[in-house]
């Protein structure tokens, strides 16, 4: 079947099967990399990408269901060379590691922040609560979610 969506900003029209995830949509017929397979179950977000702006699991997600949507995928965020300010507090605050699970981590912040630019801890860890990381423990998550609200508010 034809689906066609909006992704990282321009429009796309592609043929996909009924049953096809968008995650495969994302990564095989689209060559965006950036969206992982984590666990194929929606319970880790390695998989998160934005769909009209909330975050979703894209393992869980038909392809079908993104037609005459908005899609925005880490390698939608940064502008150019110039990386998008949850990913560079991301960067400066040393929670990226392996990387695996940082683009989840990232569309799940800014998913947040577009909503609660002044989150606590608790609306932090409740918000990212889907996704998880092996590597890094979450302190310095927490602090790069913070970073990023501080300069997306001109705070920092």
């Amino acid at each position: 079947m034809k689906i066609q969506f909006r992704l990282n900003g321009r429009q796309v029209s592609l043929e996909a099967e009924p049953d096809r995830r968008l995650l495969d949509v994302l990564r095989e017929d689209l060559h965006l990399s950036g969206t992982k397979e984590g666990c194929g179950e929606g319970e880790c977000g390695a998989c998160t990408v934005l769909l009209d702006g909330r975050p979703v699991n894209s393992c869980l997600v038909l392809a079908p269901q993104a037609d005459g949507c908005d899609v925005l995928t880490v390698e939608g965020l940064a502008s150019g060379s110039h990386l998008h300010p949850v990913q560079q507090a991301f960067v400066d605050a040393g929670a990226v590691q392996c990387g695996f699970c940082t683009p989840g981590f990232l569309l799940a912040t800014v998913a947040l922040l577009r909503e609660n630019p002044t989150p606590s801890d608790e609306e932090i860890l409740t918000a990212l609560e889907g996704n998880l990381c092996r590597c890094t423990g979450y302190a310095k998550i927490l602090t790069a979610v913070h970073l990023a609200a501080r300069r997306m508010r001109g705070d920092a």
